[in-house]
């Protein structure tokens, strides 16, 4: 048998036994063919395998030993006591503490510290555990790492700033008031406006499933630019029948284009569910276009109330808890994940994918473009603010008020 043809078969054997072997019979078998084929057999083994001259080596003494009964290692045991490449932290005592040096949390604060304004990862730990007499590579320090318990972790957003006294008081009273008018049959929606989106071949984060090596191209950079063409989706929740509009705006993100996709859900969507309706609850953010201390807000949802002909009752989230706003988790969220690594290419495209997200707990949302114009820096007078015929709640009444119609 040739030279060639040993090797493969030796390598074929070893690749169909290797997954049972240990690190000694492994060693054990490599000396029992090595020995077998006889001159050039440490050779052939050597090469079907990759293991090195002084491990075959190795297991001929094991072999010769087990043979003869005087085993070189006890029952169980692959290597003698104390062998094997000894551990890092154990060559060098000071590696472990100059490491949590480096990276614990509590240290953090010291200006000193050479890695306190740096990115650390593991290359750069590494090299300044060299600096300071340590020699230990980026894998070295990773596993080290992991041995401290440390592991990568992204930061999460759970700290909302000081809470409201009157937080939880006023996520009653919007609880309340959403049953109320759920069990009279009276509409409630979650309103607000998803985050603008630029319309053209830029990036949008995610992934999209494409034959391999075929990746959606895009442009490198997406400045901003303000004549760059934007989106500006706003969102109205239907809360009871678990359905959304999305009126996809092209000029500015204004109380009146708000007010506007109230209006446009309530005529394309909203009359015919609730046929008899005479009131309409609005939950929004306290921020934002639909801020609660915005007199253009409360002048337009004025005009709204006037042109629909339904009272309408607003309840604002506390501050910073825009997150509770029930279109965040059940519409919006979806939506996004509708059109992940998807370059939005026109006003079309984004209509149509925000038209198209259903969830399977039946979501349904319908979207349209709206191209009217909404100035900005828009002034409200004292005469105008004085014919919104608004009544505050009794509890909070600048988050809760009703206005009705004229």
């Amino acid at each position: 048998m040739a030279n060639a043809e040993v090797v493969e078969w030796l390598r074929e054997k070893f690749e169909a036994l290797d997954d049972s072997l240990n690190e000694r019979t492994r060693r054990l078998w490599a000396a029992t063919e090595a020995r077998s084929l006889g001159r050039g057999g440490i050779a052939a083994v050597m090469a079907a395998t990759g293991m090195s001259s002084a491990t075959v080596d190795k297991g001929l003494w094991d072999l010769d030993a087990v043979r003869s009964g005087l085993a070189l290692l006890a029952p169980g045991r692959l290597r003698k006591p104390g062998g094997g490449r000894k551990r890092v932290r154990d060559q060098q005592p000071g590696l472990a503490a100059a490491l949590a040096a480096l990276v614990e949390p509590t240290v953090r604060g010291d200006p000193e510290r050479p890695l306190r304004w740096t990115c650390k990862s593991t290359s750069k730990l590494s090299a300044e555990l060299r600096r300071q007499g340590y020699p230990a590579g980026a894998r070295t320090v990773a596993h080290e790492l992991k041995e401290q318990e440390f592991s990568l972790q992204a930061n999460r957003k759970t700290r909302e700033g000081g809470a409201h006294p009157d937080r939880d008081a006023q996520f009653g009273f919007i609880n309340e008031q959403v049953l109320r008018f759920q069990r009279r049959a009276q509409p409630v929606i979650s309103v607000d406006t998803k985050k603008k989106e630029l319309v053209g071949d830029f990036k949008n984060a995610g992934r999209e499933w494409h034959p391999r090596g075929r990746p959606k191209e895009v442009n490198v950079h997406d400045f901003p630019d303000p004549k760059m063409n934007k989106a500006i989706p706003y969102g109205v929740y239907d809360l009871t029948r678990n359905e959304g509009w999305v009126s996809v705006g092209i000029d500015h993100d204004t109380a009146r284009f708000a007010a506007a996709s109230i209006g446009r859900w309530w005529r394309k969507m909203g009359r015919k569910r609730y046929r008899q309706a005479k009131e309409l609850m609005i939950t929004a953010d306290c921020g934002g276009r639909n801020n609660s201390r915005t007199r253009l807000w409360k002048v337009s949802l004025q005009a709204l109330s006037d042109d629909l002909g339904l009272r309408l009752s607003i309840c604002h989230f506390p501050p910073g808890t825009s997150k509770w706003n029930k279109i965040e988790h059940r519409m919006f969220c979806h939506i996004t994940q509708n059109w992940r690594g998807r370059p939005l290419t026109s006003y079309a495209a984004i209509v149509q994918l925000i038209g198209s997200t259903k969830t399977a707990s039946g979501l349904q949302i319908r979207a349209e473009l709206d191209e009217n114009k909404y100035p900005t820096k828009e002034t409200v007078t004292e005469e105008q603010f004085a014919q919104v015929r608004l009544k505050p709640a009794a509890v909070r009444g600048e988050w809760n008020y009703v206005i009705s119609p004229n």
